[in-house]
């Protein structure tokens, strides 16, 4: 749970309206709109999504987790690199990990060719990229916080003797 109302129930439900917002957080509705303002300009809130369950909207895009091995910049860490990368058109999410690798990078294509494109043209070119480890979505079952591809008679395990 976040610390302003407001920003916890935009992260679970972005499209409320700025009226029940004012009513669960105890504000006016011009309150909570100059709330939702001002985190916008300071980039708290980046943005606003709808999260698709990809199968039922028909789409055949690919996505890939990339593990990134690289060497850190003097006077810049992983940051710049990572920043680089995060540029990328493909590149859906990336982060600083722990583990054996330093970054994980979440990349959409519309094949395979297009993620392998991405990989051996773009990304493991850069200076400072050691080496990539690829691992490509076989299938959703929770993304952005929701269950997808839930099936309510699914939800009993099938007895057996």
């Amino acid at each position: 749970m976040l610390k302003d109302p407001v920003l916890d129930i935009l992260s679970k439900d972005a499209r409320v309206s700025l009226e029940s917002l004012a009513d669960q957080s105890a504000l006016t509705v011009d309150a909570v709109a100059a709330k939702i303002e001002e985190y916008q300009k300071r980039g708290v809130i980046l943005g606003f999504q709808a999260v698709l369950d990809e199968d039922k909207v028909g789409s055949q895009d690919v996505s890939a987790l990339i593990e990134v091995r690289v060497t850190p910049e003097r006077g810049g860490g992983f940051d710049r690199l990572a920043q680089r990368i995060s540029r990328f058109d493909q590149v859906v999410s990336c982060w600083l990990m722990s583990g054996g690798y330093d970054l994980a990078v979440i990349v959409k294509a519309t094949d395979l060719r297009g993620v392998a494109s991405f990989v051996s043209q773009k990304l493991s070119t850069l200076d400072g990229v050691l080496s990539t480890a690829t691992h490509f979505k076989l299938k959703s079952y929770k993304d952005g916080g929701f269950l997808a591809n839930v099936d309510s008679e699914s939800d009993r395990l099938p007895v057996t003797p």
